[in-house]
């Protein structure tokens, strides 16, 4: 019968320990203890008060009208059960992280098939091991070396260029011609 009162609101804790990453599973643990204990002390109490025998109190108190006064006290009190507030604005948070999530689910599915795109092209590759110079700059052109159309210097970096130019030195030229 006291079940009844927590069954609603139950929760799955194996389903949501798998959820937890590993560097809180302590707080998990001592946040589940303490729900545990308030679920025990709930159910250690029953889900009625007691029936209050007010016939034998009437005949054992003298005094005329005390127990009908305590009587109609006790029956008119009502302990008001808490109104859940809560709910409705955490489903109004879950319906908004959904539009978020399914969002983040189509941009992943659509960087998987570009992925997935780019590993089929790297397959379909000869083995980096069996490459020419030439079978590199077809496969890969625009990192690949070019000492016709864009001849460079060794190391073969833009900083060691003719002509390079840093990013303060064209942020002091931007700001020159201003």
């Amino acid at each position: 019968m006291a079940a009844r009162r927590i069954a609603k609101s139950s929760v799955n804790w194996s389903a949501l320990a798998e959820r937890v990453p590993a560097n809180q599973k302590s707080s998990f643990g001592a946040f589940k203890t303490k729900s545990d204990i308030y679920v025990r002390a709930v159910l250690a109490n029953p889900e009625c008060p007691p029936q209050i025998d007010w016939a034998k109190y009437k005949q054992l108190i003298p005094v005329a009208g005390l127990v009908d006064s305590f009587q109609k006290q006790y029956d008119a009190l009502k302990v008001p059960y808490p109104q859940d507030k809560v709910s409705p604005q955490v489903d109004v948070e879950i319906k908004a992280s959904q539009s978020e999530i399914d969002a983040y689910k189509k941009a992943s599915e659509q960087r998987i098939q570009n992925y997935q795109k780019e590993i089929a092209h790297l397959k379909s590759l000869l083995p980096y091991d069996q490459m020419t110079m030439e079978d590199y700059r077809d496969a890969f052109p625009e990192s690949s070396l070019d000492p016709i159309n864009k001849p460079t210097f060794w190391p073969h970096t833009p900083e060691e260029q003719v002509g390079y130019k840093s990013k303060e030195q064209l942020e002091a030229e931007a700001q020159g011609h201003h």
